[in-house]
C-alpha cells in the first residue's frame, strides 16, 4: 500500500458552477515534489466503513523539475450524491485528509524532440496542462517548438483557468491556446475561439506524424475519439498519451 500523508486546507474557491479549486500543504511538514501531469489521491471512507479513493491531478503551478512545492492544488468536480463531493465540499480551512502520491506518467518526456505538442482537454482534464506552464515555457525556448492547447467547453464560465492560459499565450511565442465551445459562444470572442467539439478542431490544425506529440486528458468519449482522429492521421501510439477522468460517486 502507498504511504499516505496528511494534506492541510489552506483555502479555496469556486472555478465554476461545479468546479472547485482547492489548495492544500502537507500538515506533516515533509515536502512534496511531483512531475508536473502526476496526480495524487484522496483516501477516506464510505459511510459503511469501507475505504475507497479518488485520483486529482496536481493542478499547482511547480518548477516543472521535480522540486519541492509549499502548496497542492487540485480541482474538483462536484457529482451529485458523490462521496467525494460531500467531503470535499464540506472542507474549511485548517481541515486535515488523507493522500497519497504522485503518481502517473502523464508528463512531458526529457526525450521528446518533437516539433509541436497537442494538448487536449476537457473540464478538469484541464489541470495537468496548467501545472505544466513553466515547463512548456523551458520547451518552448530551449527546443522551438510549438504548443496548441485545445480546451473543449459547454461555454466560458466552464473554461477554468482561462485567465492563467491567456496570459501565458501572451507572454509565450510558440504557444497558442484555443477554445471549443460546445453550446455558449463567449460574450466577447476571440479570434482562436471555435464552436462545437475539439475533434473538429484537432482536423482543423492537421495532425502531422512527422512533428506531433499528442496529450488527451478529460472526459473518455473524447479521449477516445480523438485518440482514434490522430492514429488515422497517422500519429503512432507512443505519441498519443492519454488519461481519461471517470467521475465516480
Amino acid at each position: 500500500m502507498a504511504e499516505q500523508f496528511p494534506l492541510r486546507l489552506v483555502s479555496s474557491y469556486m472555478l465554476a458552477a461545479a468546479v472547485r479549486h482547492l489548495v492544500f500543504e502537507r500538515a506533516d511538514g515533509q515536502a512534496f515534489a511531483f512531475a508536473p501531469g502526476q496526480f495524487i489521491q484522496i483516501h477516506f471512507h464510505y459511510a459503511d466503513g469501507k475505504p475507497t479513493k479518488r485520483s486529482y491531478s496536481v493542478a499547482t503551478i511547480g518548477g516543472g523539475d521535480a522540486t519541492p512545492v509549499a502548496q497542492i492544488e487540485i480541482a474538483v468536480s462536484y457529482v451529485d450524491g458523490g462521496a467525494a463531493t460531500a467531503l470535499l465540499a464540506s472542507l474549511q480551512p485548517g481541515d486535515t485528509v488523507n493522500a497519497s502520491g504522485p503518481y502517473g506518467r502523464f508528463c512531458l518526456f526529457d526525450n521528446d524532440a518533437n516539433q509541436r505538442y497537442l494538448l487536449v482537454g476537457t473540464g478538469t482534464g484541464i489541470t495537468p496542462y496548467r501545472a505544466m506552464l513553466p515547463q512548456l515555457r523551458r520547451v518552448i525556448a530551449a527546443r522551438g517548438c510549438e504548443v496548441s492547447l485545445i480546451f473543449g467547453a459547454r461555454n466560458e464560465q466552464e473554461l477554468l483557468y482561462d485567465a492563467d492560459f491567456t496570459a501565458f499565450e501572451r507572454e509565450v511565442a510558440g504557444f497558442r491556446y484555443y477554445s471549443c465551445l460546445s453550446r455558449v459562444p463567449r460574450a466577447l470572442p476571440r479570434t482562436q475561439d471555435r464552436s462545437g467539439h475539439v475533434q473538429g478542431l484537432l482536423n482543423e490544425l492537421q495532425p502531422s506524424a512527422e512533428r506531433d506529440i499528442a496529450y488527451l486528458c478529460g472526459n473518455p468519449n473524447m479521449v477516445d475519439e480523438a485518440f482514434a482522429l490522430l492514429k488515422d492521421a497517422g500519429l503512432p501510439v507512443p505519441h498519443i498519451r492519454r488519461e481519461k477522468y471517470i467521475s465516480s460517486k
